[in-house]
Formats: C-alpha cells, sequence, structure tokens
C-alpha cells in the first residue's frame, strides 16, 4: 500500500502543478485534491474534494481518505477570484486551524508538509545580513500576509508537540518566480514603471516555481539514507540580485520616491486594483532580506536547479521587452562611459561583453 497524499489548495496554478506532478511518484497510489472552489485546470488522475478548509468537514474528508501525508499549500498572500484580505487571512489562519485539528484526530495522518515564507522574518533597518531558520526577527510583521504566516507557523509548532508522531515540514519560500507566477512581486515587476524608495537598493533572493514543486515533492516523501524531511527549512535559489540590477535585466525604467509617496502610492495601486503593493512588500523593497540555505542542502538534501539571478532571467523572458531594453541601456551606459574617459583624457575600448550590471 503506498502514500495516499491530500493536497490542500488545488484550485491554484502551483498547487495544480504539485498535484500533476506528486502522482508520478511510484510510491505514490492516490492524490486528494481539495479547496473551496473547483480548479480551471487539469488535475491529471488526483481525486477532487469540494471543501472548504475554515470548514470542519475537512476532518470527514481525512476521515474518508484515510490519507497519510497532507501538503498544505492553501496559505498566499493573493486572493483566489478576486476576494478580499479578509477572506485570504480567514483561510490562511482559520484554515489552517481547521486542518491541524483534523490531522490532530487523524490516526492515518503520518506526515505534514507547510508551504510557508521568509516574509516571517519581516524587513528592518537593523536585520541580520543573512538569517538562518534560528534566527529571530528584528520586528514581528505587524500586518497582512507576513503575518499570517507567523500565525501559520506557531499553530503548527503546537501541532507537532501535540502529535510528535507526525513528520512536520515547514518549508519557508523566499520569493516564488517563474514565467506563471502569481505573486504580489510578480505583479510588482510586471509594472511598466517601477516605483521604488529613494536612497534604497535592497538584496533580494527568488525560487524558481519548478524548484518550489521538486522541494514540495521530496518534503512529501519518505526520508532517503542522509536526509530528514521534518523540520524548518529556508528554501532559495543561490545569490542574490539587487532592486536595481532586478530593474535593469527588465528593462523597466524605476521612479524614486520619498517613503511616504511609495506608501502613498502603494495604497491607490491596492485601491485601483493594479497590483498588491502591501506596506510588507514595501518593506522588502526598503530593506530587503537574504535567508541561509545551509539546511535545505544538509539536511534535506535538496539542491535548486536554478540559482536566484537564473530564476529571475527566466521570469524577465516571459514578461517580454520592457522600455528600456537591457541592450539598450547598456549601449547607453558604454557611451556614456566612452565620453566621459574621452574627456578626460583617457583613449579605451569598451569591451563587447561588458553588462548593464
Amino acid at each position: 500500500m503506498g502514500q495516499v497524499v491530500l493536497v490542500t489548495g488545488a484550485a491554484r496554478r502551483l498547487a495544480g502543478r504539485f498535484v500533476r506532478r506528486i502522482q508520478r511518484d511510484p510510491q505514490v497510489d492516490r492524490v486528494v485534491a481539495v479547496d473551496a472552489v473547483r480548479p480551471e485546470h487539469h488535475l491529471g488522475g488526483a481525486d477532487f474534494v469540494q471543501v472548504d478548509i475554515r470548514q470542519p468537514a475537512i476532518a470527514r474528508v481525512l476521515a474518508e481518505t484515510s490519507a497519510d501525508t497532507v501538503v498544505h499549500l492553501d496559505v498566499t498572500g493573493i486572493a483566489l477570484g478576486g476576494g478580499s484580505r479578509a477572506a485570504v487571512k480567514e483561510t490562511n489562519v482559520i484554515g489552517t486551524m481547521q486542518l491541524l485539528g483534523a490531522c490532530q484526530k487523524s490516526p492515518s495522518v503520518k506526515r505534514l508538509v507547510v508551504k510557508s515564507s521568509t516574509n516571517v522574518y519581516g524587513s528592518a533597518p537593523r536585520d541580520p545580513a543573512v538569517f538562518t531558520e534560528t534566527t529571530p526577527p528584528k520586528s514581528l510583521p505587524s500586518g497582512g500576509f507576513a503575518k499570517d504566516m507567523v500565525e501559520v507557523e506557531g499553530y503548527v509548532r503546537g501541532f507537532a508537540r501535540r502529535r510528535p508522531d507526525v513528520a512536520v515540514c515547514v518549508l519557508r519560500f523566499a520569493n516564488i518566480l517563474g514565467p506563471s507566477a502569481d505573486t504580489p512581486l510578480a505583479s510588482y515587476f510586471s509594472l511598466p514603471v517601477l516605483p521604488t524608495v529613494f536612497g534604497y537598493d535592497p538584496r533580494l533572493q527568488f525560487v524558481h516555481e519548478d524548484d518550489v514543486i521538486e522541494v514540495l515533492r521530496i518534503a512529501a516523501q519518505e526520508p532517503r539514507r542522509g536526509t530528514l524531511n521534518s523540520g524548518t527549512f529556508n528554501i532559495a535559489g543561490d545569490g542574490v540580485l539587487l532592486l536595481s540590477q532586478c530593474s535593469r535585466r527588465l528593462g523597466r525604467p524605476t521612479v524614486p520616491l520619498l517613503l511616504p509617496a511609495v506608501t502613498w502610492a502603494g495604497s491607490l495601486m491596492r485601491t485601483l486594483g493594479v497590483t498588491d503593493f502591501s506596506p510588507e512588500q514595501i518593506r522588502l523593497l526598503t530593506h530587503g532580506r537574504v535567508v541561509a540555505t545551509d539546511q535545505m542542502r544538509d539536511v534535506l538534501g535538496f539542491e535548486p536547479a536554478y540559482t536566484t539571478a537564473e530564476t529571475f532571467a527566466e521570469f524577465a523572458r516571459s514578461r517580454g521587452p520592457g522600455l528600456l531594453p537591457p541592450e539598450t541601456v547598456a549601449g547607453v551606459i558604454d557611451r556614456a562611459a566612452a565620453l566621459a574617459q574621452r574627456g578626460s583624457g583617457q583613449v579605451t575600448t569598451p569591451s563587447p561583453t561588458q553588462s548593464v550590471d
């Protein structure tokens, strides 16, 4: 008898991809996909059950399916189908509480995987250069998706204490990007002009959506020799990019604004429905965030296929050329540098491989 895997949030594209992928694992006999709404995408041979995890009915689904592995992906910063922020918070927090209560009562559940976020560390001016899984945030997130994740992880830790027989794996993902990424940061980078905070150039990390699927698959498996797929793990591609590098690689100009003006612009964008330019995202675009991934490699045994730079390059290609194509920007910079050198009496030949960055 192989694994029976129950996946929440199946109506979302990323969860749908994971549902289709996990079915191909030879040790998986059955996949049960659940969500409050019917997904528009195909779920392969998975059994779909329309149930809201905020309701006690999720306990009945667990009991009827005898699921031994639960992968909780119904935690997100963006409402599905234009729902409100209140509905998102209810699903993130109340939904997680109901799901964990159902798991606690289910004798069949032996493994729990929870999708979390590096947002739990917050973004503050006195942050350490690199966060590890045990580094406490300088200031706890005061609202939004980041606060939801802090509460979710708190409930998960309580569950782990009550059910020590269940292997619990919490994956803290850096900013997820890729050709089909649907996240607040992807929406921000899709703007024709990027508002930035004057005087700041934050360091950012990304994880490719393909790597997200693969690490979820590993976490849902029985651990291989030398690995342990329980605990809390930062998940991110190697390296970092500055926000200025991101804008140049996208070919999108930036508009540096004073922090109060950025806050006002973010509020206006949310009101108009242009993008979810939330206060927590503004803090990220001010102070940045970088996490260590040693535990991901040494304990979980996962090696991302994409670096941060490669992830962003894939995302940039999927968005098409911006107002200022990178090659054009590079040419302007080269010509400006050549003029400056002539003015100073120096004559040099620009390198044909000179990068905009």
